[in-house]
């Protein structure tokens, strides 16, 4: 298997997008990557387009996507796995070049969630799982499938909403310094706790937005590493993938989610490196209560001690490891298909240095993780990055 390097990364701004196409959207992502790596579309040997595509008007939306970003005739490969859909586009690519099939690879993810009403979106969400035996029969939508999370892990650990309430105090802070988040605005945990409840113990600002976004990245093999005279390559050094039983019913532990744990020790042994070693991390807070027990799964704490973690302020840039300070998906915003390469985007330009103030992390060793999840965690996908 051969050496992938991430060699240019981009983001549109995220939020409601109205003002543009899919296809548009999509080209503010690939455009800034092209011109981040040095390269253009004649030098891409195929695109990977990651999307969901059950909220906007586009329903197939990759080959009208890729034909509009220039790659026709190559490509494209589409792919979709619920929230983790960004992730998956990028291990798809990774494995082109890996294995000999590509010298350059364009992964993006693109999403127009915002041209349904909220129901609608609620109820195409609620459908990650298993839609026959949770959602028609019993209603469950995300935020009731993380609340029973929430609640297990209260139940066992002691957590409180006054902790999930300091996850959003630092993502919408981390959020309204970043000029292409979906809410640029703090909150306090008073606001959090007396924002009105979508499903207890979760309300509405433990919860992200639905947004229109996209994200790519360009990825390549060490040969066009030399080739396009990189100067700071960000190498892949392990990709983690497992899955779960849909079935919440099935699962035997509210308080973990087994996906993630799995992915998390893959991911590690390939990258040679230990949980302790990571200094920033983008994790999946489509809830709050998701950030604390990703904390947890991915053994940055010991089971239990996620809430003391935040509360000690830990996951702040100069912490034990900074954590989502990008603002994650509770404020940066939570594009479905564009998610995960969206964690890419801002883990790339921390490991080069590129952030100033409080949004760069303080490196040594120059290494980090992006995890990513589908639904109320039936998949989950992590990987590491080292500079």
């Amino acid at each position: 298997m051969r050496r992938v390097a991430v060699i240019g990364v981009g983001q549109s701004l995220y939020g409601v997008r109205s003002d543009v196409t899919m296809q548009e959207l999509a080209w503010e992502a690939v455009k800034e990557a092209l011109e981040d790596a040095g390269v253009t579309q004649r030098d891409v040997d195929i695109s990977v387009v990651g999307n969901v595509g059950t909220r906007g008007y586009e329903l197939m939306p990759a080959q009208p996507v890729n034909d509009y970003i220039g790659m026709t005739p190559k490509g494209p490969i589409r792919v979709e796995m619920a929230c983790a859909t960004g992730l998956v586009a990028l291990t798809v690519g990774y494995n082109l070049i890996a294995s000999g099939s590509a010298e350059v690879v364009l992964a993006v993810g693109v999403e127009k969630m915002t041209e349904v009403d909220t129901p609608t979106s609620l109820a195409v969400g609620g459908r990650a799982g298993n839609y026959l035996w949770e959602f028609h029969f019993y209603g469950t939508t995300m935020p009731a499938g993380y609340a029973l999370y929430a609640t297990a892990h209260m139940a066992k650990f002691g957590t409180t909403e006054e902790h999930m309430a300091l996850v959003a105090v630092k993502n919408h802070y981390y959020g309204s310094l970043n000029p292409k988040a979906h809410f640029q605005h703090t909150v306090t945990v008073e606001e959090v706790l007396k924002s009105r409840p979508i499903a207890w113990p979760i309300k509405l600002l433990d919860s992200s937005p639905i947004s229109d976004g996209t994200a790519a990245a360009i990825l390549a093999s060490e040969d066009a590493v030399r080739k396009y005279k990189i100067d700071t390559p960000v190498w892949i050094a392990g990709i983690g993938y497992a899955n779960d039983t849909p079935l919440l019913t099935r699962r035997k532990d509210y308080t973990t989610f087994q996906a993630t744990r799995l992915a998390a020790e893959m991911a590690y042994k390939k990258a040679g490196i230990e949980p302790r070693d990571v200094e920033v991390a983008n994790v999946h807070d489509a809830f709050t209560i998701a950030e604390i027990i990703a904390y947890e799964d991915l053994g940055f704490v010991k089971k239990g001690e996620g809430p003391k973690l935040i509360a000690e302020g830990q996951t702040y840039a100069g912490g034990k490891v900074a954590v989502n300070i990008d603002g994650g998906l509770k404020a940066k915003g939570h594009p479905l298909g564009a998610t995960g390469l969206g964690m890419i985007y801002e883990l790339t330009k921390q490991l080069r240095e590129e952030r100033s103030g409080p949004r760069q992390a303080p490196l040594k060793k120059y290494i980090a993780l992006a995890h990513n999840v589908a639904g109320v965690g039936p998949v989950s996908y992590v990987v590491v990055l080292r500079r």
